[in-house]
């Protein structure tokens, strides 16, 4: 038999086709397809990507919501937090998020750009962590390998992908793309 490449993998994944081992190990057997929303997110001071998504086994996943949250540079550091904060809130008042899939911090070698990532990736985070929603967090190589099948994928191809997955007729912006990108990252490879 020959070998099955990645994509057709996770379209049999996706259609619930996907056959299972039955001589695997045990969790082979107590895994389960994930259901349910996710809000994913990618998260940047200037720039944080959110998207909600719908999964049912058995279904292609469904795009609730997307957006991007553009701050400009004149709103000042404080008050940019509190935007992303409020934002999030709205997209887990949208919808009964179950799980929050956020994209790990990238390696960067300014120490203030770190620190401007790492505060919006808390503000980002503080909403989901005071009403104890569940938070996966994932490196960019796995969230591409995952969705793309390649970890050095880039935002067009990321983008793309993304927009076969869902079956949409364009491509969102790169951020909600990365944003979506991590909620299937987690779908596909949850092990509930």
């Amino acid at each position: 038999m020959g070998r099955i490449s990645v994509r057709t993998l996770w379209a049999q994944k996706l259609a619930g086709t996907l056959p299972t081992r039955t001589s695997g190990t045990s969790l082979d057997a107590q895994r389960r397809p994930f259901e349910g929303v996710v809000l994913g997110i990618d998260p940047s001071l200037r720039g944080t990507g959110l998207a909600l998504l719908e999964f049912h086994r058995g279904q292609r996943p469904v795009l609730l919501h997307a957006r991007t949250i553009r701050i400009p540079s004149s709103v000042p550091f404080a008050q940019a937090l509190g935007r992303i904060s409020l934002q999030v809130a709205q997209c887990l008042d949208a919808a009964p998020v179950r799980h929050v899939a956020i994209e790990e911090t990238i390696y960067v070698q300014n120490f203030q750009t770190a620190q401007i990532m790492g505060a919006a990736r808390g503000a980002a985070l503080s909403i989901p962590g005071a009403r104890d929603l569940p938070v996966f967090e994932y490196a960019p190589l796995r969230i591409k390998q995952a969705v793309v099948g390649v970890g050095r994928a880039s935002k067009e191809q990321m983008a793309r992908t993304v927009a076969a997955h869902l079956g949409l007729l364009a491509t969102l912006a790169f951020d909600e793309a990365d944003a979506a990108g991590a909620a299937l990252c987690h779908a596909f490879t949850w092990r509930g």
